[in-house]
């Protein structure tokens, strides 16, 4: 395995750490995870990309190894946190960036807020989610806060290879070794000497605000920045989830610059069952996003 380093940079008052891999001194690539993950678990395409990158990979707040937000986790923090840490890394410079699920929404909204800042989004399986109706708030709003009233439950599991078996369940592609060291990444031991998840168990609350996509969809359109599309074979996740291929194609129509790359045999966890073929993607469009600037 390429052997990565460790960042911590202070990004609004949090502890951030960061899982690096390469020079300094390379052109920097920002890798963004996706709910429940940690930056560590890009191992794989990490060490795939045949170019000469500085990879960072930042653990959100509340996720990994990165302080939690005491005062709970609000989605347009993440915005702020990429913000700051762009600016740390990469002070007057734009940047690729690459996101998974989650960490795709972010890149893909924050590239049409600042869309100056951003040479090219590759998005891994990142569709946003389904809108919700606006009679939905008040029984959102009561769960929110019936949940405020009682503690997370966290499941903590006998060893870290009891949480690689959980993983290989939800995961079947993963092999052992995978398995294994996403174990190391995901989770941490507790007091009682078992091992539970490092995310913070307050983001499994429901969402008081509602999900509305047409706020998603105006970002989306002022990207200026080409977008790559990294779609998996396994579409189950988003179909649960309620996005109907029709809502996913007028999610595309909102880039002016968009390709498209389908990767058979995969997941959602696309950066995990298919890592070469990601990291190739990655590799060929971050470049072709650097030409469209220069020329622009």
């Amino acid at each position: 395995m390429k052997t990565p380093h460790t960042q911590t940079l202070d990004v609004r008052g949090l502890r951030y750490h960061c899982t690096c891999w390469g020079r300094e001194d390379a052109p920097l690539l920002l890798l963004l995870h996706g709910w429940g993950d940690a930056g560590g678990s890009f191992q794989w395409v990490a060490e795939h990309l045949r170019r000469d990158w500085y990879v960072v990979a930042p653990d959100w707040r509340g996720f990994g190894k990165t302080e939690r937000a005491p005062g709970g986790y609000w989605f347009p923090d993440y915005f702020a946190d990429l913000e700051w840490i762009i600016d740390q890394l990469a002070p007057g410079r734009s940047v690729p960036l690459v996101g998974h699920s989650l960490g795709g929404n972010i890149a893909l909204m924050y590239a049409g807020i600042r869309p100056g800042r951003i040479t090219s989004v590759v998005g891994i399986d990142s569709f946003g989610l389904a809108d919700r109706a606006p009679e939905e708030a008040p029984g959102r709003y009561q769960k929110w806060l019936q949940e405020l009233e009682h503690p997370q439950y966290v499941r903590d599991y006998e060893s870290f290879d009891a949480l690689a078996l959980r993983l290989q369940k939800q995961n079947p592609r993963l092999s052992d070794e995978k398995a294994a060291y996403l174990a190391t990444v995901l989770g941490r031991e507790n007091e009682d000497g078992r091992v539970e998840l490092a995310a913070d168990p307050r983001h499994r609350r429901v969402n008081p605000v509602l999900y509305r996509r047409a706020e998603a969809e105006a970002c989306w359109r002022r990207i200026k920045a080409p977008v790559l599309w990294i779609e998996p074979e396994d579409l189950r996740l988003r179909e649960q989830l309620g996005l109907t291929p029709e809502v996913i194609e007028r999610n595309k129509a909102c880039f002016a610059h968009l390709r498209e790359v389908f990767v058979p045999n995969t997941g959602h966890n696309m950066h995990h069952d298919a890592p070469a073929e990601v990291a190739r993607a990655i590799d060929d469009f971050a470049i072709a996003g650097e030409a469209l600037n220069g020329a622009a």
